[in-house]
């Protein structure tokens, strides 16, 4: 089963740049790169990133701030933030060096279960599975595996690896290729809503290919689903010259650590919600002849609205609590600028 599926993805995508230079560091930055980001937005950041910081050594001696301004583009900048708290610990506790043992790797801050079984399985080629939602997708199909998808499904996968019911009668596999593979496979023809057997390598082995594969893995009852709420966002652009106001994210807010132009809420369905300040009519507002723009985070769906304003007036009607405001150029690489506040300077030029 397996040689005809590696052979399909070694002649279809081994020149992706962190497959091309091999490294236990490469193999680190990429997977976590690749966490919920498609591999065509990484391939236009990772060697980018590499040349900014070539070594374990130097991405533990860069700032938070510094990497974060170095993900931009990536999104879910928490994955950067673990990235370097991951090489500081390597740094600190392992001499700079990637340990090759599961539970070490686990102890490193930043590293979880999928991500130290990706350093021994795709960055040692040791024996390991690295379960991403690709994997699971193409092994619930190919084995017709009744669990529910997610955490059921991933003890699930893991116990029959462990057993050694996965890959039956298959010798010398090279489990650096195998995951790869299956991987690619999840992303290119055994996709989460659409599939293609006819040209799928595994098809003649897959339980379900003549069936409806569309049916694995088992989808989450509708009351396990995770709720999405709406949440309206007024994000308020004050420019003086080239420059507008901002204000440095706290630890404890979504994006910490980045810049954000000074945003309320206007409505939410979470009364718990203290991201932002509330909304309380500082001036009159007509939404609809605003710019507005999508985006999300978590659990929530925002709808974004843009008002611009003049420095005078934000000094003459608004307050932003104890924050210290400071004005930057939204244009300048340096800014660790956040990506709704770039769409907002976006929307408005439109």
């Amino acid at each position: 089963m397996s040689q005809e599926l590696i052979n399909w993805s070694k002649k279809n995508y081994s020149d992706l740049p962190w497959r091309k230079r091999r490294s236990l560091y490469n193999t680190l930055v990429s997977e976590i790169m690749l966490q919920q980001t498609t591999v065509g937005t990484v391939i236009n950041h990772f060697d980018r990133f590499i040349s900014k910081y070539p070594t374990i050594e130097s991405l533990s001696k860069t700032s938070e701030e510094e990497i974060c301004i170095a993900w931009k583009g990536l999104g879910y900048y928490r994955r950067a933030r673990n990235l370097r708290k991951a090489a500081i610990g390597i740094v600190e506790d392992f001499q700079g060096k990637i340990p090759l043992d599961f539970e070490k790797l686990k102890t490193i801050p930043g590293i979880g279960e999928y991500t130290a079984s990706a350093l021994l399985s795709i960055g040692a080629n040791k024996k390991a599975l690295a379960i991403d939602a690709n994997l699971e997708r193409v092994l619930s199909r190919v084995y017709r595996i009744p669990a529910e998808k997610g955490p059921k499904l991933q003890r699930e996968l893991k116990k029959l690896f462990e057993q050694g019911e996965l890959f039956k009668g298959e010798s010398a596999l090279n489990w650096r290729n195998l995951n790869e593979s299956l991987m690619d496979l999840g992303r290119v023809y055994c996709q989460a809503n659409k599939v293609d057997c006819i040209s799928c390598p595994l098809s003649k082995d897959c339980a379900v290919a003549s069936d409806n594969p569309l049916v694995y893995p088992k989808k989450l009852k509708k009351d396990q689903k995770r709720e999405s709420i709406e949440l309206e966002l007024l994000r308020v652009l004050v420019k003086k010259d080239n420059l507008f106001l901002t204000y440095k994210k706290s630890e404890n807010e979504w994006l910490s650590g980045q810049k954000e132009f000074p945003t309320f809420i206007l409505k939410t369905g979470d009364k718990n919600l203290s991201q932002y300040p509330y909304w309380n009519g500082q001036v009159n507002l007509d939404l609809e002849s605003l710019k507005k723009f999508k985006t999300g985070i978590t659990k929530y769906k925002i709808t974004n609205y843009v008002l611009e304003i003049s420095e005078e007036k934000w000094k003459k009607s608004f307050s932003y609590g104890r924050r210290r405001l400071f004005f930057v150029n939204p244009d300048s690489k340096d800014e660790n600028l956040s990506t709704s506040s770039t769409k907002a300077v976006l929307a408005l030029s439109k």
